[in-house]
Order: structure tokens, then C-alpha cells, then sequence
């Protein structure tokens, strides 16, 4: 079972007993988790402290640490040197990636991600029909930047007329926040476990951002954490409060449509890394891209 441990509460001390991450308060246990079990851990808390023994046992285990500011976007990650027994070879092929095959490979990747939005929309009764042919005009690196103009049409008509996208904002902001650091962290972790590089990528490349790759590889998931949203926002308001992130972290456990059968969000975003690095070393692109689940599906979530 994959589990995203959230800390928010200041005071606890986290460490490593027997095979569990163990959370206590003043000398106190208060809780333990498997630590086979944990995806990622997500701290919030500023009090928090941690040891070392337990950072290492987490890596080994390719489970990233995340430390988030109070908006409860990423502020650091801690992620392990060693992934995947082909390291080496996949990172050399990941450099040398010539632009039309980086290019190729972000095209898909968009139009993965445009029609998980028109999916989303189509699920909320709102119409997606624009959406789909956007999807099938998308050329070689999104020269057109079709993936802005999806999101014009989407976000209106997902969020409400008056949204606007803010990571320093509050309230519904502050939720995708947290829903995006969930699935940020599951995307670093499969994009280390299947040995390449989480700075490398297609098309994000701010010299200052240690993640672009894995910012690339979640684009087409997003719109699952903005349904989870929207559903949490209808229903509980837009706190983000521990019933809200229980309902977030539980989406890397979502099902998707993935070739013959269905797989668990962690699981699918493991996939999309590994056919990433065989598309690399053998120079042919392969990608393993979700499909959207079914209407009933994507409108239940957050409820």
C-alpha cells in the first residue's frame, strides 16, 4: 500500500524503529507507519525534526522527503542519489536526447494532459468539445502553446469564472498547492526509481528548478487533483485541513486506464518514468500515458 505521511503539526520528532517511521511528541510515540509502505513523507510543520538514520532508510527506499512552505507549496526536497540498477546508462542516454525527440516526447505529454482536462470538464457537465480538438492540433514541442490555451477554456469553467491560478494565493489555490506537492512527490520518486534524472526535462528547464522532469511527467495527472478540488471545495470549503489532505494523498491510489487494465496513479506515474527511460536508451519514444477514468469517477473525487 502507498501512503503520503503529512507532518503538520509542530513538536513531532520523526525516526526510524525496527522497520517504521516512528512520529513522537516530547519523548512520547504517537504514531508509526511501515516504512515500506510511504511514498513520501510532507512536512509542514516548521518544529519538525528528523534523523538521520530515518532520511537514509527513506532513500533507500527511493521515498522522497518534502518540506513545504506555509502556502503548502515544496520548498526542498531530499531524494536519493542511487535509483535503478541502469543509472548510468539511462542518465547518459537522457543528456544526449536530441531536441526533436525531447519535442516529440512533450507533445504527447500535452496532449495527454488536454484531453485529461477535457475528460474533467466533460465529467462536470461543462463542455469539453474545444478541448478535443485542441488536443489533436498539438505540434512537435507545443510550438503553438496550445496547452496555454487549454488552460484559458479550462480554468474558467473548472474553478468558477473569477479563478485565477496563484501559488501565493489562498484558499482553493492553497489546495491545488498541496494536491500538486503530492503528486509532484510521487512523480520524483518514480522518475529516480527508473533511473533518470529529475532535472533533465522535456520542457520545463529553469536553471533553478531541481525537478523539471518531474514537472513535465505530472502535467497529465493535474486535472485529477483539480476534480479532487473542486469536489473538497463544494463540500468542505477550502481549507486545507486534514480531512482535505487525507482526501489529496489518497489519489496517488486512484485507478487509471493504463494499456489492457488498470493501475493505482503511483504506479501509472512509475510506468510513464520506466517507458521514458527505455525510450531514451533506445532512441524510439514509447511513453506509457494515463487515459482518463470513467465520468462517475473524476466527479466523485474530493467527495
Amino acid at each position: 500500500m502507498d501512503r503520503i505521511i503529512d507532518i503538520s503539526s509542530d513538536g513531532r520528532h520523526l525516526s526510524r524503529e525496527r522497520g517504521f517511521l516512528k512520529v513522537s511528541e516530547q519523548g512520547t510515540e504517537v504514531g508509526r507507519i511501515p516504512l515500506d509502505e510511504i511514498t513520501a513523507v510532507i512536512v509542514h510543520a516548521h518544529g519538525t525534526t528528523c534523523s538521520a538514520s530515518l532520511l537514509a532508510e527513506l532513500a533507500d527506499r527511493g521515498a522522497p522527503v518534502v518540506f513545504c512552505s506555509p502556502n503548502h507549496a515544496p520548498r526542498s526536497v531530499l531524494m536519493p542519489l542511487e535509483g535503478h540498477h541502469a543509472q548510468g546508462a539511462r542518465l547518459r542516454a537522457q543528456w544526449q536526447a536530441k531536441a526533436p525527440f525531447m519535442k516529440q516526447a512533450w507533445k504527447q505529454v500535452i496532449v495527454a494532459k488536454i484531453r485529461m482536462q477535457a475528460a474533467a470538464l466533460d465529467a462536470h457537465a461543462a463542455a469539453p468539445a474545444p478541448l478535443d480538438m485542441m488536443a489533436r492540433q498539438v505540434t512537435s514541442g507545443d510550438s503553438t502553446n496550445l496547452e496555454a490555451q487549454a488552460a484559458r477554456y479550462y480554468w474558467p469553467r473548472m474553478l468558477g469564472e473569477d479563478f485565477r491560478r496563484d501559488r501565493d494565493a489562498p484558499d482553493i489555490n492553497a489546495l491545488l498547492n498541496y494536491g500538486y506537492t503530492v503528486l509532484r512527490a510521487a512523480t520524483a520518486r518514480a522518475i529516480v526509481a527508473a533511473g533518470l534524472h529529475p532535472t533533465i526535462g522535456l520542457h520545463h528547464s529553469n536553471r533553478g528548478n531541481a525537478f523539471a522532469l518531474a514537472d513535465d511527467l505530472m502535467e497529465p495527472f493535474r486535472p485529477l487533483v483539480d476534480c479532487a478540488v473542486r469536489g473538497l471545495a463544494e463540500r468542505n470549503g477550502t481549507e486545507v485541513n486534514s480531512e482535505a489532505k487525507q482526501a489529496l494523498a489518497r489519489l496517488i491510489a486512484l485507478d487509471l486506464p493504463l494499456g489492457d487494465g488498470q493501475s493505482p496513479v503511483s504506479v501509472a506515474l512509475g510506468k510513464l518514468a520506466t517507458s521514458l527511460g527505455q525510450s531514451f536508451e533506445t532512441g524510439k519514444l514509447s511513453l506509457a500515458l494515463p487515459t482518463p477514468p470513467d465520468p462517475l469517477t473524476l466527479a466523485g473525487l474530493g467527495s
